[in-house]
C-alpha cells in the first residue's frame, strides 16, 4: 500500500509557524489581560438604493442603522498568555420593504417584500500567544486574498473557525487557520461557507475552508504576499501579488503592481470543473495630491473568477462598486483619477472617480451546467462599462473627531449578450455612510 501526505493550507500554515516559535526571542507580554483591554463601538448609518432602469423590475431601496460593539481583552502574564474577544453587532431597519428591499443591507424579506425589523448576532474568540505566535479559536474577523469578510455593507461579516499568525520576523507575517461556518453581513445566525458566483445544488455543502498565508513588507517600497485555500470539495484557491513604489522625488512617485489568482476544482467538485486564472496590472502616478490609475484585468478560464459569497477576497484592481469585470473569458480596462482636498486647504475630503469597461466571450463558457450558467449563443461580444464617483470627509477635530460620510454613486450599462451574467445590469446606484467609530476605553 503506497501511502500519501497530503499537504493542506492549515498543516502548511502550522509548521511554518513552529520553527519561528522554537527559536524567538522572549516576548513575553506584559499588558495584562485587564490593563490591554479595549472597547470599541462603531456606528453605521447606510443608506442605499439601486434603480434599476429595467421598468418591470422593482428598485432596491433601504436604510439602516449598525451597531458594532468589540471588546479585546488583553493577555494574562506568562510565557503563554490567554485573552478573550467578544463582539455583539445589532441592525436596525429604518426604511425598506413593500417591494423594495433586497439591496443586501438588511435580511430579504419571507416572501412579502419586507425586511425584518432588526437582525442581531454576538460571537466570542478564545486566544493564546505565546511569543510572537497567536491562537485564536471562535469568531474571527479575517482580512487577505482568499478569504475576507465582507466590509462594505451596513454590518461586518465573520467566520468561525480557528487561526494561526505569527510574526517572529520583522516584515513577514505568517498565518493559515480553518473555519467552518460564516455570519453574513445581513442576517442573524451562521450558515456554511458557499461561493458568490456558483450555484450549489441544494444538498451540496462544503464543509470547511483551510487556508494558509505569508505577506512581506520588510523591504523598502515593496510589499508581496502569497496564499492557498481549500474550499472543501470544490476549489483550491491560490493567489500571489507584487506591489512597488518608485520614489522620484518629493512630489512625484510611480506604482506598478499586479495581481493573481489559480482557481482549481477539487475533490468532489461540487461546482462542477474549474481551471481558471486571473489576473490584474496597474500603474499609478503620484503628483502631489493628485493619482491617476490605468489597470488592466483578464480573466483566463470558461468559469467565472469566483470568491467566498458576500465576502472581499476578491484583490483585483477592476472589482468596481457595481460590477467585478470577472466573467468567464472577460478582458477589462479601467482608469481611474484620486485627488485629495488636503491640497486646497481641506484636510479630511478625499475623492475619486473611474471609467471602467469589459468584454467577455460567453459562446466559449462552460455549457451543460447549472453552477456557472453563463453561455449565451449571442454573447460573442458581451460588453459592459461601469462609472464610481466616491466622496468621503473625516472630521478632523472636535466632538465629531474620526465621523466620516462617504458618498459613492455608481452606473453601469451592460449590452444584450451581457444578459446571462446580470439580466438587469442597467443600474444606477447610490449609497450614503455614516461612520461613527467610539473608542470607550
Amino acid at each position: 500500500m503506497k501511502n500519501s501526505l497530503t499537504f493542506t493550507p492549515l498543516f502548511l500554515a502550522i509548521a511554518a509557524t513552529i520553527a519561528p516559535l522554537a527559536h524567538a526571542a522572549d516576548t513575553t507580554p506584559h499588558d495584562g489581560f485587564v490593563e490591554g483591554s479595549h472597547l470599541t463601538i462603531n456606528t453605521r448609518n447606510y443608506y442605499m438604493n439601486r434603480d434599476r432602469r429595467d421598468i418591470h423590475t422593482d428598485d432596491s431601496k433601504e436604510w439602516g442603522q449598525g451597531f458594532i460593539g468589540t471588546f479585546e481583552s488583553g493577555y494574562t502574564q506568562g510565557t503563554v498568555g490567554f485573552g478573550l474577544d467578544v463582539n455583539a453587532m445589532l441592525g436596525l431597519k429604518l426604511d425598506g420593504g413593500g417591494g423594495t428591499d433586497g439591496s443586501s443591507i438588511l435580511p430579504y424579506g419571507s416572501g412579502n417584500g419586507k425586511a425584518p425589523g432588526s437582525f442581531s448576532t454576538a460571537g466570542g474568540t478564545l486566544k493564546l500567544r505565546a511569543f510572537d505566535t497567536e491562537l485564536k479559536a471562535g469568531d474571527l474577523f479575517l482580512t487577505n486574498p482568499v478569504i475576507a469578510g465582507g466590509e462594505t455593507r451596513m454590518l461586518p461579516q465573520t467566520f468561525r473557525g480557528v487561526s494561526l499568525t505569527n510574526t517572529s520576523i520583522d516584515g513577514l507575517l505568517l498565518e493559515g487557520g480553518q473555519v467552518s461556518f460564516t455570519h453574513p453581513y445581513n442576517q442573524s445566525g451562521h450558515r456554511r461557507i458557499d461561493t458568490y458566483y456558483g450555484s450549489l445544488d441544494e444538498h451540496d455543502k462544503s464543509k470547511h475552508l483551510n487556508w494558509a498565508g505569508a505577506s512581506w513588507s520588510g523591504t523598502e517600497n515593496i510589499t508581496t504576499n502569497l496564499y492557498a485555500a481549500e474550499l472543501k470539495d470544490i476549489w483550491n484557491q491560490y493567489y500571489a501579488d507584487f506591489d512597488y513604489t518608485y520614489v522620484v522625488n518629493d512630489l512625484v512617485s510611480l506604482n506598478p503592481g499586479v495581481h493573481f489568482y489559480h482557481t482549481q476544482d477539487t475533490g468532489q467538485a461540487l461546482l462542477g470543473k474549474i481551471d481558471n486564472n486571473t489576473y490584474s496590472v496597474h500603474f499609478t502616478v503620484n503628483a502631489g495630491y493628485h493619482s491617476v490609475t490605468a489597470a488592466y484585468q483578464r480573466v483566463n478560464g470558461n468559469t467565472p473568477f469566483d470568491y467566498i459569497n458576500l465576502g472581499d477576497s476578491v484583490y483585483l484592481d477592476n472589482s468596481r462598486m457595481y460590477s467585478d469585470f470577472n466573467a468567464p473569458n472577460e478582458r477589462s480596462w479601467k482608469l481611474q483619477y484620486d485627488y485629495d482636498f488636503a491640497g486646497v486647504g481641506v484636510p479630511g475630503l478625499t475623492t475619486s472617480l473611474s471609467y471602467s469597461r469589459g468584454e467577455a466571450d460567453l459562446t466559449k463558457a462552460t455549457q451543460d451546467t447549472s453552477h456557472y450558467d453563463y453561455y449565451r449563443e449571442d454573447g460573442k461580444n458581451a460588453m459592459h462599462w461601469e462609472r464610481d464617483l466616491d466622496v468621503k470627509y473625516v472630521f478632523q477635530e472636535g466632538d465629531l473627531k474620526d465621523l466620516s460620510v462617504l458618498v459613492r454613486y455608481a452606473t453601469h450599462r451592460g449590452s444584450q449578450g451581457y444578459a446571462s451574467i446580470d439580466s438587469n445590469s442597467d443600474n444606477d446606484e447610490v449609497r450614503v455612510i455614516v461612520d461613527y467609530p467610539l473608542n470607550v476605553f
